[in-house]
């Protein structure tokens, strides 16, 4: 292994704001490791829809990680590929195997179907024999998707009343809605939903759900649940079970792995712009060294 420099190329955020805050640097200190931590060198980043919530911690050549955390990357499996599938992949395999479990014959919802993680749970909802509907907010989003494992989309800027185009394919309602919209549509998700369903909410790309009076889930005895990855893979073993299913799913050729645009660490803030701005389908990553 080369040596470590002392240094590295690194966006940090000084301030809250808006992707201007982002700032691109060449004279970071690199992490030194402490106990039952190693020093990954990082060839590429992924960017989360989260990040641009927080705007911290930001890029890096080089993350010290504890060791507990680090998984190994399998052989014949590309790092675009892993990179570009993995936070949200094992997201997408969380949400259809524990927020709630899909069965054959299920007819799940979906919105930000074209998104990152919309993308492969379209792939995984088909691969479990459930009926997958989208929503996405352009024709072209609509089209991705529908490649993508998705029987059938909704173009809510064409169709603003999506939820009544959800009852004309399932007239009962969904068993399950999958919401990382938030603000704007979770109200119609629990309108989509069937009696007794499901509306699993897991992002808040609109912003916040505002709050919400109990006893209108009576109504069709709906279960609702905030998921989130990080509860899920708490220990080693969850860790493990969820990535090694991930890249099972790979190594099968069952995900196909969509890469909207791979920008360089001085381009960072065009990435969260584009991001915001509803300009991509699929993945971003950063490449870090």
């Amino acid at each position: 292994m080369s040596s470590v420099p002392s240094t590295m190329k690194a966006v940090v955020c000084d301030k809250t704001g808006g992707p201007e805050v982002l700032r691109y640097t060449e004279d970071q200190t690199v992490p030194k490791p402490g106990e039952s931590e190693v020093l990954v060198k990082n060839k590429y980043g992924g960017i989360n829809y989260i990040d641009t919530y927080f705007r911290t911690g930001s890029y890096a050549e080089y993350t010290s990680v504890s060791a507990d955390r680090v998984v190994k990357l399998p052989s014949g499996l590309s790092e675009e590929d892993v990179l570009g599938s993995f936070l949200m992949g094992m997201t997408a395999l969380s949400l259809v195997k524990e927020a709630y479990e899909v069965k054959k014959g299920d007819t799940i919802l979906v919105h930000a179907a074209a998104g990152g993680v919309g993308l492969l749970m379209g792939q995984i909802l088909k691969d479990l024999g459930a009926t997958a509907i989208g929503t996405a907010s352009t024709k072209d989003k609509c089209d991705r998707a529908k490649e993508h494992g998705y029987a059938h989309m909704i173009n809510y800027k064409d169709i603003p009343d999506w939820v009544a185009e959800v009852k004309k394919i399932a007239p009962e309602g969904v068993n399950c809605v999958y919401d990382s919209v938030g603000k704007t549509t979770w109200e119609g998700s629990l309108e989509a939903v069937k009696r007794k369903g499901s509306v699993i909410y897991f992002g808040n790309a609109s912003g916040p759900l505002p709050p919400m009076n109990i006893a209108v889930l009576a109504k069709k005895n709906t279960k609702i649940m905030r998921a989130t990855l990080m509860q899920y893979v708490v220990t080693r073993d969850e860790l493990e079970y969820y990535s090694n299913l991930l890249f099972d799913y790979l190594r099968d050729g069952k995900l196909k792995v969509n890469i909207h645009k791979v920008y360089d660490l001085t381009d960072v803030q065009q990435a969260h712009k584009d991001l915001e701005g509803r300009l991509t389908s699929g993945k971003l990553l950063i490449k870090t060294s």
